[in-house]
């Protein structure tokens, strides 16, 4: 079947629909149908057969593609239907020039159903996300000379906003400043602040020096300066009582830098002018209604007078308190709950089990496994749960475990939604090992698992695009530094033998969270990003630790620290009954500057 699809795609300019067709009628229902009709309709939309692409786009059951989508919607367009909603967020959504977005934005465009403030928003939203070719190419749809005026202003910025043209009042010209000050800020957010401060807020109207101004805020809070949440400020007092059209990345820089600001009032006021919109873009992040919650407690009214709004804003909180992930977590401690782990559900009956493991997609994928092709495995594997059923998934989850494929094993059983098997979802193989390294090493076991569990799904034979392996996905340098610190003989083969990298990871750990005053965030963080990016990082204001943890600059490093810390209380709880689920005291309570007394930071760690 794989070999059938490769040798299919390896001719895929050159072959006709009936070939195509052919295929998917010997692989009917099967992942490699599908996967081939994705790379089908693009080849179709390249080919602009457009009716070929019509008949088969309905079949295509994935729907995840977002260039075959806006192909999809060019031959709407092209049928006379109203794509204009749906195209533009496709099209703004874009990140890198694809040949379908882009012709369905020219489509538009030439069909007048696409506006020149459109083509502005999908400039700068390319711009903020470093792609000035985008912008460049969206520009060009308005024609060669607002192309020509827009690569002044984007090829040499400072140049184009130094100009004096006070007497230049045109849209052109405030747009193309407004893309010149995003560049300059992407490089840097001083320079831009003092260009605007001179006289481009002036220029630019008050929603357009609102986008520079946020996006500078955004700019300054990722580098972790203490203007940020003054740029900020600015931006929403410029928009007043007009909606923010921010992007998201935008919005959620915005409010980080709130939890930066120094001064207590302007953090929690900030946040409640950040958060809403933000929210509104990104609903299933359960950071903002977390700190939403909290800035409406600390800006409620003393007495009977705010009482309603603490209520409001505990409810929140107790809405989304859960053990299972980091601010549900801290959510309940803030209310002073005890979180309990969920009951376990009925195990999967043998029926079920043997209903699942019958299911060619699941079978398949375990074979793709034992022949070390782990990525078709996965899709393979993730197309066969779609639509499952809690108990499906609890049962291919159980197989996953059979076969000790853990990584599969955790992420089939994370998604179930009422039904919560803890055991499958925290998993504890090599476990004597594990815990026996941890100790060796003066470190609590939890946080060893919590920290595998991020990592590897405790696969020992995984290898990072980075090139780090093992379990603890030890980079090669890392590994043989340690190797020679400890004593150990050490061949570059033996980075994946589950002890040898354990003992290597957990030595490595305890020197990273002694270096950093014992504190695990930080001692994560730099498990992740390396030892000298959280030493920065820690310098500034004095912060509430999980402030300090939401405004790691890199996404990566944030998503681990908080998924690592939360699945150590989880491991802590089943490895001790006894000891209550907790997330606060491994968090700790501030993070700021090294104390002056501490001993300097060790030079040698890699």
């Amino acid at each position: 079947l794989w070999v059938d699809y490769w040798d299919l795609l390896n001719r895929l300019t050159d072959v006709t629909v009936d070939e195509v067709e052919a295929f998917y009628g010997r692989h009917a229902g099967t992942y490699v149908e599908d996967r081939m009709r994705n790379d089908w309709l693009l080849e179709l939309g390249r080919r602009r057969d457009w009716p070929a692409l019509s008949r088969d786009h309905p079949r295509f059951r994935m729907n995840d593609d977002r260039e075959v989508s806006c192909y999809a919607l060019l031959v709407h367009h092209q049928a006379g239907q109203d794509v204009r909603d749906a195209a533009r967020a496709l099209w703004w959504a874009q990140r890198d020039q694809d040949d379908g977005c882009h012709q369905l934005a020219l489509a538009l465009w030439e069909a007048r159903r696409l506006a020149p403030e459109d083509i502005w928003r999908k400039a700068r939203l390319a711009l903020e996300s470093n792609r000035p070719g985008v912008a460049r190419a969206a520009i060009a749809l308005m024609g060669t000379a607002a192309g020509r005026a827009a690569a002044d202003a984007l090829d040499e910025p400072l140049k184009f906003l130094r100009r004096q043209r006070h007497h230049d009042t045109s849209s052109l010209h405030e747009e193309l400043g407004l893309l010149a000050l995003l560049r300059v800020a992407a490089n840097d957010p001083d320079v831009a602040a003092r260009l605007l401060d001179e006289r481009w807020t002036e220029v630019l109207g008050r929603q357009r020096a609102a986008w520079a101004w946020a996006y500078v805020g955004r700019q300054s809070a990722f580098r972790l300066q203490t203007d940020a949440a003054d740029q900020v400020q600015r931006a929403f007092e410029l928009l007043g009582r007009t909606s923010a059209s921010f992007s998201a990345d935008t919005l959620a820089w915005a409010a980080r830098a709130a939890l930066r600001s120094p001064r207590e009032q302007q953090r929690w006021l900030l946040l409640l002018k950040v958060l809403p919109p933000l929210m509104a873009l990104e609903p299933r992040d359960p950071a903002w209604p977390y700190w939403a919650a909290r800035a409406r407690l600390a800006t409620a009214a003393k007495g009977e007078a705010g009482q309603a709004q603490r209520d409001e804003a505990r409810a929140a909180l107790a809405a989304m308190a859960s053990p299972l992930h980091f601010y549900g977590q801290h959510a309940a401690e803030d209310l002073g709950q005890v979180l309990e782990l969920p009951q376990a559900p009925p195990p999967p009956t043998d029926a079920e089990r043997l209903a699942i493991a019958a299911l060619p997609g699941l079978q398949r994928a375990l074979a793709l496994v034992r022949l070390n092709l782990r990525d078709e495995a996965r899709r393979e594997w993730n197309f066969t749960l779609r639509g499952m059923t809690d108990r499906e998934l609890l049962a291919a989850a159980r197989l996953a475990c059979d076969a000790s494929d853990w990584q599969l094993c955790i992420n089939t059983s994370e998604r179930s939604r009422e039904q919560l098997d803890v055991a499958t979802r925290y998993p504890q193989p090599w476990a004597d090992e594990i815990r026996r390294a941890a100790l060796a090493a003066g470190l609590e076991p939890p946080l060893v698992f919590g920290l595998i569990r991020q990592e590897t799904r405790f696969m020992p034979a995984l290898r990072s695009s980075a090139g780090a392996s093992g379990l603890m996905q030890l980079m090669p340098a890392t590994a043989r530094w340690m190797a020679r610190k400890v004593g150990q003989d050490f061949r570059p083969e033996q980075v994946n033998d589950p002890e040898i990298n354990l003992k290597l990871g957990t030595q490595y750990l305890k020197l990273v969270l002694d270096d950093l005053g014992g504190s695990q965030a930080l001692a994560t963080a730099a498990y992740n990003a390396g030892p000298g990016r959280p030493r920065r990082w820690r310098d500034g204001p004095v912060l509430e630790a999980a402030a300090w943890v939401e405004n790691i600059p890199f996404n990566e490093t944030r998503d681990y620290v908080k998924r690592v810390l939360a699945n150590a209380a989880v491991y802590a709880r089943l490895q001790d009954a006894a000891q209550p689920l907790r997330l606060k005291p491994r968090l700790g309570a501030f993070i700021g500057p090294r104390d002056a007394a501490a001993p300097p930071p060790n030079a040698d760690l890699p």
